[in-house]
């Protein structure tokens, strides 16, 4: 049985209707922002190098994307970066993609897609199953490689929404609920805000509430709750 939505949805909404998410999304992106302000590196995630799920590509990784991680202030090992550019790491992540929907929206897709057991979730094991690759670095190179269906999440994103049971199942809820509502107010808030339409409803989420705490987050040193796991465990 999956979680109820509504506690999640209504929080995400009423961040995402708030009149800062607009100005926050300029910001992180850089959109209207003054000559010489200071630029967010993240803004580039999405986009660098045409995107990690561009056809060339979708289903491997590569240097781009490991550069695009780090933009998002998370390192992947020498031997775990070289084990996903040329060894057996990379070539299971890239059997698993090949089974993970591309260019389809967390919002569009099936309970099964992100459940225990799918394809998406061992991609997920596999990669926090490597030395020094946490949750929060595996979510990142997941979103790198299918942006529109998994999201980034971290310490910040986990600390503000108060530790979804399942991350992933509960968003996807969230998302569907009331005729996919909440998916359309990030599509909305993104046109608002003049953002990339390349940029996901997911990543629009992301921004928003990262945007929220991170300055908070950092300066009181806050962990949020315990051990999360992104995927559906």
């Amino acid at each position: 049985m999956l979680p109820d939505p509504q506690p999640l949805a209504s929080r995400l909404h009423s961040l995402i209707a708030s009149a800062k998410a607009d100005e926050d999304l300029r910001r992180y992106f850089g959109i209207g922002q003054p000559s010489g302000a200071a630029l967010f590196t993240g803004r580039r995630f999405e986009h660098l190098a045409g995107g990690g799920d561009r056809p060339a590509v979708d289903n491997i990784v590569t240097a781009d994307d490991l550069i695009a991680v780090q933009t998002l202030s998370v390192m992947i090992p020498a031997q775990g970066a070289l084990d996903l550019l040329e060894g057996r790491l990379g070539v299971q992540l890239s059997e698993l993609l090949h089974e993970i929907p591309n260019h389809m929206d967390m919002a569009d897709a099936d309970a099964s897609d992100l459940t225990p057991g799918s394809p998406a979730d061992a991609a997920w094991h596999l990669l926090t199953d490597q030395p020094g690759i946490g949750w929060v670095t595996a979510g990142k190179i997941l979103a790198r490689k299918r942006p529109r269906l998994l999201p980034v999440y971290d310490q910040v994103v986990r600390c503000v929404l108060g530790r979804p049971t399942s991350f992933w199942l509960d968003l996807h809820s969230a998302l569907r609920a009331g005729d996919r509502a909440l998916h359309h107010e990030l599509l909305a808030l993104r046109r608002s805000a003049k953002v990339p339409e390349t940029v996901s409803a997911l990543r629009i989420c992301d921004v928003v509430l990262w945007m929220r705490h991170h300055v908070e987050h950092r300066a009181s040193n806050c962990i949020g709750p315990g051990h999360q796991s992104a995927g559906s465990d």
